[in-house]
């Protein structure tokens, strides 16, 4: 003979609900809370350029500091490619602060 097991699902929903209306409205409650960054803005090829100055490092080093071949800088520093995924999300760490490539 099968168990059924009962489940109260709309008794659990009506709980969540009640949880997150209080979190809302400021109520100390017992939630965990994971906040999302954005994803990075694109980035134009000045932009990426000024990067790499902004190190005073050559394509080739940039590159070497990026894990990309020196092909894929010089692709966007001239618009013909855009970074994307991690690259993207490299660069835009890079942008605020260019030294943490260096201590990498």
């Amino acid at each position: 003979m099968v168990k059924k097991i009962k489940v109260k699902v709309f008794d659990d929903l009506r709980e969540s609900l009640q949880d997150a209306l209080a979190f809302e409205q400021g109520r100390a409650i017992d939630l965990r809370v994971t906040e999302i960054p954005p994803r990075p803005r694109k980035l134009r090829p000045r932009d990426i350029r000024d990067i790499r100055l902004s190190l005073n490092a050559s394509q080739v080093l940039f590159a070497t500091f990026l894990n990309v071949s020196p092909n894929t800088i010089r692709s966007w520093e001239q618009g013909t490619r855009r970074p994307q995924g991690a690259d993207l999300k490299l660069l835009s760490i890079a942008k605020k602060n260019p030294q943490a490539l260096l201590r990498a």
